[in-house]
C-alpha cells in the first residue's frame, strides 16, 4: 500500500507561483506513474499532469507551458511547480500513484488564486 501526503497549497495572486509536493510512504522508484488531478465543486476531476518512472511527463492543455511535474527519488516526493497562475486554476489538487495496477490518492490540497 502507498500513502500520499500533499502539501504546498494556499492562496496566491494571479500571476504568482506555487509548488505542490506529494510525499510517498514508499520508494517512488517502484511506482510506475505519478500524477496530479484537480477538482472544483460540481465538476469531475481533471488530470493535469503525469510522470512515469522514466521521467517522461505529459500535461493537459490547461497546464502546458505553465506547470512542471517532477520527481525526486531521494526524497520520495513528486512536485508540481505551477507558474503564472490564473483564477481558473483554483481547485483542490490531488496527487495519485499507480502501483501494482492500483491507484492511490492523497487527501488533496487547496489552491486558491485571487484576481
Amino acid at each position: 500500500q502507498v500513502q500520499l501526503v500533499e502539501s504546498g497549497g494556499g492562496l496566491v495572486q494571479a500571476g504568482g507561483s506555487l509548488r505542490l509536493s506529494c510525499s510517498a510512504s514508499t520508494s517512488i522508484s517502484s511506482i510506475s506513474t505519478f500524477g496530479w488531478y484537480r477538482q472544483t465543486p460540481g465538476k469531475q476531476r481533471e488530470l493535469i499532469a503525469a510522470i512515469n518512472s522514466d521521467d517522461i511527463a505529459g500535461y493537459a492543455d490547461s497546464a502546458k507551458d505553465r506547470f512542471t511535474i517532477s520527481r525526486d527519488t531521494t526524497k520520495n516526493t513528486v512536485f508540481l511547480q505551477m507558474n503564472t497562475l490564473k483564477p481558473e486554476d483554483t481547485a483542490v489538487y490531488y496527487c495519485y500513484a499507480l502501483w501494482r495496477s492500483i491507484k492511490y490518492w492523497g487527501q488533496g490540497t487547496q489552491v486558491t488564486v485571487s484576481s
